[in-house]
């Protein structure tokens, strides 16, 4: 088992920066692929950002050149850095661990291909 706490959240203008944090505590491996998703009122949860290895991460069309996925893997911590907000981005984000597959091969959008989840961290732009 992992357990998954998001932080970083809050409300921000448009054109601000905010960065996440997901802390990993229990069953963690430096191994595996990790991810951020977001869901805003009334749309499905949509990738964001993945990470297989320091060399190979994915982003979501929508947050290319502005978002930025790392990880630290002594602190056991998953980050999200956001620049360039926009009211689009208004949703809760969680981050997410895939425990199956270890060393992580490929930076994975899809929802399905994770099986831990955190409880999630607001974020809300405002123009």
């Amino acid at each position: 088992q992992v357990q998954l706490v998001e932080s970083g959240g809050g409300s921000v203008q448009a054109g601000g920066s905010l960065r996440l944090s997901c802390a990993a505590s229990g069953n963690t491996h430096s191994g595996y692929c990790m991810g951020w998703f977001r869901q805003a009122p009334g749309k499905e949860r949509e990738g964001v950002a993945a990470i297989a290895s320091e060399t190979t991460t994915s982003y979501a069309d929508s947050v290319k050149g502005r978002f930025t996925i790392s990880k630290d893997n002594a602190k056991n911590t998953l980050y999200l850095q956001m620049n360039s907000l926009k009211p689009e981005d208004t949703a809760m984000y969680y981050c997410a661990v895939n425990t199956r597959v270890a060393p992580c091969a490929k930076s994975e959008l899809a929802s399905y291909e994770y099986n831990y989840w955190g409880q999630g961290t607001q974020v809300t732009v405002s123009s």
